[in-house]
């Protein structure tokens, strides 16, 4: 019931940022296979465009009104978005507790499908696309910046990771601008992991930047009240959310609005 009313908030219109259901295929980049055909809502800022776009990588709780709030915020700052469901398709609505039930791997591939269909709109500049996740949508985006996936060929040009899995052994062949955004009390997702993927070294040194922030929780942006969820604390932190939002607006901004 939770997930079908979040699906009924994503239809409303609200500040000139109506979400519309959209169809798309995921695609095979690199090693991944493609997967099955994809559910979006996508989100289109005020007036013709054509403008930048973002993908947004839904949590591992599915879509659901974190999706929304965000789809409404970047449209705000005038991008076209799509907000894939990598989870129903596959039969799922929430992984949680079975993260691996779908991978951030197996995601990249509804990515590439996501930044296909905007490249093909023609109120979107082509290949100017960014990528955003959260949690398990962060891993989804660690992973879809790395260089065997190609994704920077299709037009991917930025990517903000919200407190990602980071894994030092597989995920230092970065090709895209990416930001990372973690909490040194993060519970779920390590921050040392991101440092050790830091310190190991990427093959682009300066595409990466990670900001810690000392006394953040997993899902530090979410206004929720503090709670336990699946034995792991999760918190709004108010120096941590505007500090980071004020972050990806400015990433976003430097990558996708200011020629390069």
């Amino acid at each position: 019931m939770r997930q079908f009313l979040a699906i009924l908030l994503l239809l409303l219109p609200v500040g000139g940022a109506a979400a519309q259901s959209v169809r798309f295929p995921s695609v095979a980049v690199g090693p991944m296979a493609a997967g099955p055909q994809i559910t979006g809502w996508l989100y289109r800022p005020s007036g013709a465009g054509p403008f930048p776009a973002i993908v947004l990588a839904h949590t591992c709780a599915g879509v659901a009104e974190s999706t929304d709030i965000w789809g409404k915020r970047l449209a705000g700052w005038g991008y076209v978005v799509l907000a894939p469901d990598s989870f129903g398709p596959r039969g799922e609505s929430n992984v949680c507790g079975t993260g691996k039930a779908v991978t951030g791997d197996m995601r990249v591939a509804d990515v590439a499908g996501a930044i296909d269909y905007l490249n093909a709109q023609p109120f979107v500049r082509k290949g100017d696309i960014g990528l955003i996740g959260h949690s398990h949508g962060g891993w989804t985006t660690v992973r879809a910046v790395q260089k065997n996936y190609g994704l920077a060929a299709r037009g991917l040009k930025a990517a903000v990771a919200y407190y990602p899995r980071c894994n030092a052994a597989f995920d230092t062949h970065v090709d895209v601008p990416l930001l990372i955004l973690i909490g040194d009390k993060d519970d779920w997702t390590s921050a040392d992991s991101c440092r050790k993927l830091q310190a190991a070294g990427f093959d682009k040194p300066g595409l990466v930047e990670a900001i810690y922030y000392p006394k953040a929780r997993h899902s530090f942006d979410s206004t929720v009240q503090d709670r336990t969820y699946f034995g792991h604390h999760l918190g709004y932190d108010t120096v941590a959310a505007p500090d980071a939002e004020a972050r990806t607006k400015a990433f976003f901004a430097k990558y996708l609005l200011t020629p390069q």
